[in-house]
């Protein structure tokens, strides 16, 4: 499609309902590929300690690279009580193709036997107790809880703080700022879809450079703030 420079001068833009927002996100993304947690968790690798793995694997690796490292790891190991059995090399070998392989298989060791061993095998289901562990920070603990737990957690992405800026959903300069409005603004009841469905979106149709504006089924709500040029 052919370059178009954004011109919003007398174009009135339609109330931003969110639960619509989320109905058209749906649609959107119905026939894209999933985020990779999600993805892990429709094939069965949905429990706590493989979602937290699979989590710290995702972090700065494409989401298919992700997936696959987390199939041949978990083929080979999928508790904290056999991933603390594997030699660090044989962890390493396991996780080539993530980002930094030998620091993430350094952590994810560290964590597998502190939870085998000091949490009687059941990874912890707070926050805090999760950002204990080497390596995992606070959208990695949120993912964990979230897809992991099930439980209401906002893991924001740079997906999910660039689109919600974007839409003027929210006004954040930052990630943790994201959060913080989306904590107070966002239905608790999409804390765990947000992520699950802005992943798909933003690679695929709001991408960060020349979003696909004209194709998209929420342009008649987003303010498109910050963009200057579409396709």
């Amino acid at each position: 499609m052919r370059d178009s420079s954004v011109a919003r001068d007398n174009i009135t833009k339609a109330t931003f309902d969110i639960d619509e927002v989320f109905h058209r996100l749906r649609r959107a993304v119905a026939s894209l590929p999933k985020a990779a947690m999600f993805d892990l968790r429709d094939q069965d690798y949905s429990s706590p300690f493989e979602q937290l793995v699979g989590s710290l694997i995702s972090a700065r690796t494409r989401d298919e690279t992700t997936v696959k490292v987390c199939l041949r790891l978990f083929a080979k190991a999928r508790t904290p009580e056999a991933v603390a059995t594997l030699e660090l090399p044989e962890l390493v070998t396991l996780l080539q193709g993530a980002t930094f392989a030998e620091a993430k298989a350094r952590d994810i060791r560290e964590l597998a036997i502190r939870i085998a061993r000091h949490h009687n095998g059941q990874v912890p289901d707070t926050l805090e107790g999760l950002t204990n562990f080497r390596g995992v920070g606070p959208k990695i603990a949120a993912l964990t809880l979230a897809v992991g737990f099930g439980r209401p957690a906002l893991a924001v992405d740079i997906h999910v703080h660039r689109i919600t800026n974007r839409w003027g959903y929210v006004a954040a300069n930052s990630p943790q700022k994201t959060r913080d409005a989306l904590l107070a603004k966002l239905p608790e009841r999409y804390w765990i879809e947000i992520n699950e469905r802005l992943v798909p979106f933003g690679k695929f149709i709001c991408t960060g450079i020349r979003p696909r504006c004209s194709e998209c089924l929420l342009l008649s709500m987003c303010q498109q703030i910050g963009v200057t040029s579409t396709r």
